[in-house]
């Protein structure tokens, strides 16, 4: 159930958006959780969730405007120069279209199941646990090799079905598609890149598409949503500089343990009735 958002919930979602977005940990679920420990606020919704997310995408663009402008604009020029097709650059551009499509499609057909269902807090708190321990796997025994230059085709769409996994709140965007990279053996760095890539052309969609039901009857009012996304610009974009520099000298360890307990400590809560699996 969706509940109207205050300005300083919007405040506190916008935070967490922008701290958690780029970091293997679920930005949904942890809005989720906090939304069932504060009385009076609950699950502000999908659509809340949704456009709040247009503030650190933004902040993606911002950071890689450069690389986002190469693909863009070689991608476009290779429709018409047929030299230009095998550019890395206009390979990507297609590979992040491909990689778009499982999302896209999934997210079009299970529309209703992941706006109610799926944001139960016993799907976050086991989302958490089990796909923590299987990013710590991917970890462990990846071989941090392949740069992207060396993707392709078959990559890009399981990429894709990786990303796909984030319309189950507490699977992590960031966290989906950074595991399926390491198991493909490329960098952290290089895994962490396309990630944020790939979610430009979903985030968005999503976005702008959930932006009709924003001040609706029940719905999160606009005054507070537009907070929310600023602040979500602001603090992601400092997140995501700090996360690129932090993973090309150090593992996901931390995050993996930090998955674990937040998971178990949400399964405990719903145990002991603090917390309920809907608000």
């Amino acid at each position: 159930m969706e509940h109207s958002v205050g300005w300083l919930a919007a405040l506190v979602f916008g935070v967490l958006q922008g701290l958690t977005e780029f970091l293997p940990i679920s930005s949904s679920a942890h809005i989720r959780i906090v939304g069932g420990l504060v009385p009076g606020w609950g699950d502000p919704g999908a659509a809340f969730t949704a456009v709040i997310q247009l503030g650190t995408e933004s902040a993606v663009v911002l950071y890689f405007r450069k690389e986002i402008w190469a693909i863009i604009k070689t991608w476009t020029l290779a429709l018409f120069q047929p030299r230009l097709r095998r550019h890395p650059d206009a390979r990507m551009g297609w590979y992040i279209i491909v990689g778009t499509l499982p999302i896209a499609i999934l997210g079009f057909l299970f529309q209703n199941t992941i706006e109610t269902a799926l944001r139960s807090l016993v799907f976050v708190g086991v989302s958490l646990i089990v796909f923590g321990v299987i990013l710590g796997l991917a970890d462990s025994f990846a071989s941090n090799r392949k740069s992207l230059t060396r993707l392709n085709l078959p990559e890009a769409v399981a990429f894709g079905f990786a990303q796909a996994l984030a319309l189950i709140p507490g699977v992590s965007r960031s966290g989906g598609t950074i595991t399926a990279g390491l198991l493909m053996g490329y960098t952290r760095e290089a895994a962490a890149k396309y990630s944020f890539l790939l979610a430009i052309p979903a985030v968005f969609a999503s976005g702008i598409l959930e932006l009709l039901d924003i001040g609706d009857d029940g719905a999160p009012a606009w005054g507070p949503t537009i907070l929310a996304t600023l602040v979500s610009f602001v603090i992601g974009y400092v997140v995501i500089v700090y996360f690129m520099r932090y993973i090309s000298q150090h593992d996901f360890r931390p995050f993996v343990v930090y998955r674990a307990v937040l998971g178990a400590l949400v399964l405990v809560l719903l145990a002991f009735g603090v917390l309920t699996p809907y608000v």
